[in-house]
């Protein structure tokens, strides 16, 4: 007599056997297709599968790979750090995650990206999943995203970022500070040397006869004098100190924990320097001269445009005793 629920059972078995069969063939064909490394280890970090991605990423032999310790497979690879963590995926059964912000890469994979990177390895997302089996053993699986394209492209939007930043905050004649950053600056100058009770110095300086110049020798050659003067003075600062291009042919110096002795002393250092500069426009000499003022922060001192006005008013005051040299002031003399 036929038994039919042996048969249904049979049919049932042979079913859940095809199944399983198709299943391994599918996940085999999924993870050597993907393009992402796929790397599963035991408990004790040995190599037990790895896909096709890591077989063409690698000169390593799938047969020497299987069994060995990851660590001495890629012996690249920081096994502190990264002895750790898979140990807290394991014992905590939760994954984990590692960002190319992080670390730009822990297997050494060239990558295959047509483009010029800082570095000839990959970028990598590597996350590490715990997986559980019906055996007793666990089990870790790390998924190694190559993300090569998006830390170059972000690292390119950066730079770009960073140069459209630099674009705001410089003069593009002169390549010194513009008015808008200069002046940012003198404001936090001058509320820190407030803060701390520290020296603080303003100096203004203007090219003397700068109109007659540009008359007699052309625009051109007024934006070479500039950018040479601006040179040659920066050339003379501190890394601390602020140069800034204060608009046309004047620019202001911002020198910090400086007082009023030293500040005098570097602007006859600039007035002597400029004065003598061998300056050359299609082969004439260029005689250029400035005139300076300089003014201290004192108790008296309300704001930093008061301080701007008393470094102005000693600038113009060079100017009409002769241009060429300097004023303080304190006393509106000549230095």
């Amino acid at each position: 007599m036929l038994d039919f629920n042996a048969l249904i059972s049979e049919k049932s078995t042979n079913k859940q056997a095809l199944s399983g069969t198709v299943l391994k063939q599918i996940n085999t064909q999924i993870s050597n297709q993907i393009n992402t490394g796929v790397l599963v280890l035991d408990a004790e970090f040995n190599i037990v599968l790895w896909n096709r991605f890591l077989q063409v990423h690698t000169d390593k032999d799938a047969a020497n790979i299987i069994g060995q310790s990851i660590f001495i497979a890629f012996p690249e690879l920081p096994e502190r750090w990264l002895s750790r963590k898979l140990s807290a995926v394991l014992q905590l059964n939760t994954p984990s995650f590692c960002s190319w912000q992080q670390r730009h890469h822990l297997f050494e994979l060239p990558h295959t990206r047509q483009i010029t990177t800082d570095s000839e390895f990959m970028a990598q997302n590597c996350t590490f999943l715990p997986i559980d089996t019906d055996c007793e053993h666990k089990h870790i699986c790390i998924l190694i995203e190559d993300v090569t394209d998006v830390c170059h492209y972000q690292g390119q939007l950066q730079k770009t970022l960073a140069e459209l930043a630099q674009m705001s905050r410089i003069d593009g004649l002169t390549q010194i500070y513009n008015r808008r950053h200069w002046q940012d600056s003198l404001v936090q100058e001058y509320a820190k040397s407030r803060r701390h009770t520290k020296n603080l110095s303003l100096m203004m300086l203007d090219l003397d006869h700068f109109k007659l110049l540009n008359d007699n020798y052309g625009h051109q050659c007024g934006d070479m004098v500039l950018i040479e003067i601006s040179a040659l003075i920066s050339s003379l600062l501190r890394v601390e100190d602020i140069f800034g291009r204060y608009g046309g042919e004047e620019f202001a110096i911002i020198l910090p924990e400086t007082n009023l002795t030293g500040a005098m002393e570097l602007a006859q250092r600039i007035c002597h320097s400029i004065a003598t500069a061998p300056l050359k426009y299609n082969g004439q000499v260029i005689k250029v001269t400035v005139s300076l003022g300089v003014a201290p922060l004192s108790e008296q001192t309300s704001s930093y445009e008061e301080l701007i006005t008393h470094a102005d008013l000693a600038l113009y005051q060079a100017k009409a005793q002769g241009r060429n040299q300097v004023c303080s002031a304190t006393n509106m003399a000549t230095a």
